[in-house]
């Protein structure tokens, strides 16, 4: 006669993962404690933390932050929008700022738009629907609907990179037209008269617009009756190719030019690598200047003047304002301009 079957242990239904139950039992501790623990782990004492969280490795045991999040309101996590991946100016502001939010224990949303203004929208929104306490946008100059969509989603909000005398909530950035304006002053006082301002001027990059129409303004300073010498491209990359290719275009449009100040950093870069292979003498024949201050800046031949973007400060003071705010404290000061600085080198 065969005995009755070993009871089997019922199945785990699928998808839902380890209790908080059973992290408590492994502990030896109620489910209070535990919950308690993990929403806020300085209230505990430092041995029953220690039993929770080996409890917590040796089940496996997810925490249901949506729970969480419904029953206290707060998700902790902040959302953050650049508006490039391939630009490693907006990697370092992305990178210290999520550093000063995550020693606070949040965590980063990132969304992607391509220099879109309806891409911009669209991951907003998405980004929005996640329940953020905290939104990071790099730039100042949206729709419309972009900015009713932040203004009505009742949570601190700052605006990164650009300088507006009306931020929808905080802002850290500084002035790109007051950057050009000085450094084209810097070029007018060595002689340079033939100043032509060259760039990639991308649909939605404001920013090299607000470039192009600080050298429009600061020429008419300088020059007053002299119409400004402009060479804008809208069909090229950002690319350091761009760069030989606008270098060609200054060449035939203004044969006389004595300087050129590109819009970035990449393209200028390529454009004195081109110069060195057409035996173009640079700053003798003519001065060439960027903008960014991108590490391949100080290493080129000859080294390229430009403008340094502190990028990690704009990331790291756009993080500490939000984490004021989220916190219910009143920053100090909302509008924060971190400037720049003229890097003055053997290019120009």
């Amino acid at each position: 006669m065969t005995g009755a079957p070993a009871p089997s242990r019922k199945a785990r239904r699928k998808g839902s993962g380890v209790t908080m139950a059973e992290v408590a039992a492994a502990a030896g501790v109620s489910m209070q404690t535990v919950s308690r623990a993990l929403r806020s782990p300085q209230t505990v004492t430092a041995e029953t933390r220690k039993a929770i969280e080996a409890a917590i490795e040796k089940t496996h045991y997810v925490h249901n932050l949506a729970a969480s999040h419904l029953a206290s309101s707060k998700s902790n996590t902040v959302a953050a929008v650049i508006p490039t991946i391939s630009a490693s100016i907006f990697a370092e502001t992305i990178q210290h700022f999520s550093d000063v939010l995550n020693a606070a224990n949040y965590q980063i949303f990132l969304g992607n738009t391509d220099y879109g203004s309806e891409r911009e929208e669209a991951v907003i929104r998405s980004l929005l629907g996640r329940r953020p306490d905290g939104l990071f946008v790099i730039g100042a100059h949206h729709t419309r609907s972009c900015i009713a969509l932040m203004r009505r989603a009742g949570i601190p909000v700052v605006e990164g990179w650009d300088l507006t005398a009306r931020p929808i909530d905080g802002m850290v950035g500084f002035s790109s037209a007051a950057a050009i304006t000085e450094l084209a002053r810097r070029l007018a006082g060595t002689g340079r008269r033939r100043i032509v301002f060259a760039g990639v001027l991308r649909h939605g990059d404001s920013r090299a617009a607000e470039r192009r129409d600080g050298f429009v303004a600061a020429m008419a300073e300088l020059f007053p009756h002299e119409a400004p010498r402009l060479c804008i491209a809208g069909d090229l990359p950002l690319e350091m190719e761009s760069g030989v290719t606008l270098l060609e275009r200054v060449r035939r449009q203004d044969p006389d030019a004595d300087a050129i100040m590109f819009s970035s950093d990449i393209i200028a870069s390529g454009a004195i690598l081109a110069a060195s292979r057409q035996g173009i003498a640079v700053p003798e024949d003519i001065a060439i200047t960027g903008f960014g201050d991108f590490e391949l800046a100080r290493h080129l031949n000859p080294a390229l003047t430009t403008v340094a973007i502190p990028a990690a400060l704009i990331g790291q003071e756009a993080g500490r304002l939000l984490l004021e705010s989220m916190s219910g404290r009143k920053p100090q000061q909302k509008r924060i301009d971190v400037g720049f600085r003229l890097m003055i080198r053997q290019s120009g």
